[in-house]
């Protein structure tokens, strides 16, 4: 290790407080496509993606021209202020691409948890009721409100309250959890009673805004519920005039085999928030859905100094285009099947692989203790991560148990790239 990163680790120790985690200590120098090279020039094949913000993967051409062109425009003038084109061009680019032939309308900000924030916030406004309601080991950020709304507790709650009132949350199905003696339908339909009880006595419909749901659970650990379930969630919403929000911001952008997750669901969301994969690491997000919810607050009431900053969202719309030039959503499909059917083989040689699940390129393989039938091994999972991370793959673990391998790479990884990734996951497994 050359003195120069030990310098900057002796800094980050310094003067980076320890809340701010990190799973790889070592100095990025430059990255491209699904590798980063440190400054000491090893190379780290990239699973993570950024926690999921990479989907068309590191310094893509086509992003990098778009961001080096509007920075000699301009850097931001500040929507609020003076429009310009970038802003309004990727709202309607996000209103055309995004489930729903009714008319929408798009509002960016900076940040997944900020976009969540309004969503709740026109929701509100759109119904005049207060309650939200989200799900049991969702995620949906670390603001106060957010954290309200998200399940696991350590790291991300945790000494943190008090939270938001108003703030309830349903069961969700884990099929993988299900009794031995239930079946799937079975399983679906005791769900289903579970979650008609719940808005009897936790909360009643009549007074929540909206209802809040990952299609697929991310840091709760790759949890894909099923459609039946998803489905009567959203004519549930119908029937009660509860605004009904997709929080696709881990899954969307092709990292589900479709641009969207609910389109494998056959449901249409009143809201979409975005962000992570929609400006290829910049920050920017945004809330999509329907004209009339979405025009209910008045001017000033959305939107703050940053959002919508005009090089993120230049570097947005090269990434849509670039997903839709690439044949990304091919690409994932066909990415998850081999991580899918290289999970399974993995099953076959270590006892404690459990549950192996994927939508799309959005794959998850639990670990368990061996010789049980799902008890999470949190100890085993870290160590297998840590493993990865000392010996050039960027890895990442998810679940409220913290027993979730998870992989989100770019989708523009090339097959030598990922062999070499999947060659030290294996080492990994045999540590």
């Amino acid at each position: 290790m050359s003195d120069i990163v030990k310098d900057l680790q002796r800094k980050r120790e310094a003067f980076i407080p320890r809340g701010v985690g990190n799973g790889n200590l070592n100095i990025a120098d430059h990255a491209e496509g699904a590798t980063v090279t440190d400054l000491d020039g090893n190379r780290w094949i990239d699973f993570a993606g950024a926690i999921g913000t990479l989907n068309v993967g590191h310094s893509h051409p086509k992003v990098t021209e778009a961001v080096k062109s509007q920075v000699d425009k301009f850097l931001h003038p500040g929507f609020n202020v003076i429009m310009y084109e970038s802003y309004i061009n990727l709202a309607e680019k996000l209103c055309k691409i995004t489930p729903g032939e009714f008319d929408k309308q798009a509002l960016l900000a900076n940040s997944g948890a900020e976009a969540v924030e309004n969503a709740v916030k026109v929701s509100r406004k759109y119904t005049r009721r207060q309650a939200v309601v989200s799900f049991e080991r969702g995620f949906h950020g670390r603001t106060n409100l957010t954290m309200g709304l998200t399940s696991k507790v350590k790291p991300y709650k945790y000494g943190f309250g008090p939270f938001a009132s108003e703030l309830y949350k349903a069961p969700f199905p884990d099929v993988s959890r299900k009794p031995e003696q239930m079946s799937e339908e079975e399983y679906i339909d005791f769900i289903i009673q579970q979650f008609d009880s719940f808005f009897v006595s936790s909360v009643d419909p009549e007074t929540v805004a909206c209802v809040i749901m990952e299609p697929v659970q991310g840091e709760g650990g790759f949890i894909i519920p099923p459609k039946r379930f998803v489905k009567y969630v959203s004519d549930f919403c119908k029937e009660h005039g509860i605004v009904f929000v997709a929080d696709e911001i881990q899954t969307g952008f092709g990292r589900t085999g479709t641009m969207f997750a609910m389109e494998q669901f056959d449901v249409v969301p009143d809201l979409i928030t975005v962000s992570k994969s929609l400006a290829a690491g910049l920050p920017l997000s945004g809330v999509v859905g329907r004209k009339e919810i979405m025009e209910a607050a008045s001017p000033g009431e959305l939107g703050g100094t940053y959002a919508g900053n005009p090089v993120a969202c230049a570097a947005a719309l090269a990434v849509i285009e670039t997903i839709e030039e690439e044949d990304l959503l091919e690409r994932s499909e066909t990415l998850g099947q081999k991580l899918e059917e290289k999970m399974k083989a993995f099953r076959e040689q270590h006892a404690f692989i459990g549950d192996i699940r994927r939508m799309g390129s959005m794959v998850a393989m639990e670990i368990i203790e061996e010789g049980s039938r799902n008890t999470p091994d949190k100890q085993k999972t870290g160590r297998i991560a840590k493993y990865a991370n000392d010996n050039g793959l960027l890895l990442l673990t998810a679940g409220v148990s913290g027993n979730v391998v998870r992989f989100l790479a770019p989708l523009v990884i090339t097959d030598e790239e990922l062999d070499a990734g999947l060659d030290i996951l294996e080492k990994a497994l045999e540590a």
